[in-house]
């Protein structure tokens, strides 16, 4: 029997209805923009370092309007192994990198079964984007085989490489819908951008910088790809980005990794000498300028409301950009903090970080607790109703109640635990870190195997709230608090996380793990 047609038209009208709710609904999540700069000192940003000789006004606007945390931390001191973190919530030295870094031609890092910050936003209806720079691997296509033939160093180490095949195991493997970027740091070979799997211009030269800050390594170039506009290729195509989402009815994810401030500093003609003070100050003007601009297009897309935009870095300024030009000039790009990229020390791994959501997070607030860049995973999980699984985010904590101003004063993690280039372990709770080397285990001295560290204690104790600069070692005065962290650490490498939960296997390792020998003491 046939309906009558007033039913029709009424089954019509509550799909179309229910349909519109069910969009409205996901709509109501919020849009979350991560922007992490490359080897960005805590000092390097005026909201953080009010003695900064580096102008960067959108940056402090952006902290004006959100949330500053001014003991924030990467899970690394180098690139590679903290945006393994920030994308998995699970500390770097838990998988099979347990020191240095990745290069352009390494193999994918994370495995494309584990969960990560993309596949949590896809699953809750966002599109999810990232563009920028990976640095955690990617398999290119060979010519023949499946031998590398050599690491990524040399410019030799390309000519195995077939960039007419497809890139597997990719960022779109990893949860995001739309991938756009470059495999290692700017100054790491090949140079080329791969879309979605592809490349976009097949290599038809070898180009090499030798300048003191504009450097980059000898390698394969594509025509279109041209180094001093990678950063302003992606804030554009960020911020294009943003405006074609911002038309959807859906909710979105962006990942913008920048590939700087890190080498080779490239400021455009229109920021060189701007600054007065060095060609990295020159290039922080350039870069302060294009956040201004995301935040702008935000806005003029009447998504600001309801828009949570993250800002941060993915370890402590480098001795490449001229730490020691810009000091004398009266700029300390790590501030009061002892070390830079790649130590143990505060300086490796202390960042800027600032969080805007006007809906959420009042203006102006500063936050002295201690967060991780781990944590991004948890926040983002409970933003979108999603309950992370056992194997899932293991060392993340959510931010979320903090970021809505119900938890301000509540200590969110037990414990933070650091690492440096050379595998180096530190921990910290509270005013106590206990860093599980004698030196810096980077690039500051004392360096790992510098004569200067013989006879020097096997570890060292700071009480980071009376001696924030970590100038005296108190690990004969307070024995008592090194057992204790040393067993908090060693529980939280035993048991494969540092959240409350099942206890997780860290990745198979058939090579020695030296930097973890003080578990055998």
């Amino acid at each position: 029997m046939k309906k009558p047609l007033h039913w029709i038209s009424l089954l019509i009208s509550l799909s179309f209805f229910y349909s519109c709710q069910e969009k409205t609904a996901t709509k109501k999540h919020p849009n979350v923009i991560i922007i992490l700069a490359d080897d960005l000192g805590y000092g390097d940003i005026g909201a953080f370092n009010p003695e900064s000789k580096i102008p960067t006004p959108h940056i402090d606007q952006l902290a004006q309007e959100g949330m500053s945390f001014t003991d924030a931390h990467t899970p690394s001191a180098v690139c590679t192994p903290t945006r393994y973190g920030l994308l998995t919530g699970r500390y770097n030295w838990r998988s099979k990198l347990k020191s240095g870094v990745l290069t352009g031609k390494s193999k994918a890092l994370i495995e494309k079964e584990r969960t990560t910050i993309a596949d949590v936003m896809k699953n809750a209806g966002y599109h999810t984007a990232f563009i920028g720079k990976w640095h955690l691997g990617w398999n290119w296509g060979l010519q023949e085989g499946d031998s590398l033939r050599g690491e990524g160093w040399d410019a030799k180490d390309f000519e195995q490489l077939d960039f007419t095949k497809p890139v597997s195991h990719t960022p779109n493997d990893l949860g995001f819908d739309y991938a756009f970027g470059h495999s290692g740091s700017l100054d790491m070979a090949p140079y080329v951008y791969v879309e979605n799997g592809k490349v976009t211009a097949i290599p038809d030269t070898v180009t090499v910088n030798t300048g003191k800050y504009s450097w980059w390594r000898e390698g394969p170039t594509a025509p279109d790809f041209d180094h001093e506009q990678v950063t302003p290729n992606f804030f554009e195509r960020s911020i294009q980005y943003i405006k074609d989402q911002s038309k959807q009815n859906q909710p979105f994810f962006l990942y913008l990794a920048l590939p700087s401030p890190h080498t080779p500093i490239l400021p455009t003609p229109e920021w060189q000498g701007k600054s007065g003070v060095a060609p990295y100050a020159d290039f922080m003007l350039m870069i302060d300028d294009y956040v201004g601009q995301i935040n702008q297009a935000i806005k003029k897309a009447g998504i600001e409301d309801n828009t949570l935009v993250i800002f941060t870095s993915d370890n402590g300024g480098s001795p490449a950009a001229g730490l020691d030009i810009m000091q004398a000039a009266g700029h300390y790009s790590s501030y009061i903090y002892r070390g830079h990229k790649a130590d143990i020390y505060e300086g490796g791994h202390r960042v800027p970080f600032i969080a805007k959501w006007p809906s959420k997070i009042k203006p102006g607030v500063l936050s002295s607790q201690t967060i991780c860049l781990t944590d991004l995973m948890a926040t983002a999980a409970e933003i979108v109703a999603y309950d992370l699984k056992p194997n899932e985010g293991e060392d993340s904590f959510s931010l979320l109640k903090m970021l809505e101003g119900n938890d301000t004063e509540g200590i969110v993690r037990e414990a933070t635990v650091h690492h440096s280039i050379n595998g180096s372990f530190a921990i910290r709770q509270g005013d106590w870190k206990l860093i599980m080397a004698k030196g810096s285990g980077g690039w500051s001295f004392p360096k790992p195997g510098d004569p200067a560290e013989e006879g020097l204690p096997e570890v060292q104790l700071y009480n980071l709230a009376l001696d924030p600069g970590e100038s005296q070692n108190l690990q004969d005065r307070y024995p008592e608090i090194v057992s204790d962290l040393k067993k908090l650490l060693i529980k939280y490498i035993q048991e494969g996380r540092s959240t409350p939960g099942l206890p997780q296997p860290n990745d198979e390792y058939s090579k020695p793990w030296p930097q973890i020998s003080f578990i055998e003491e």
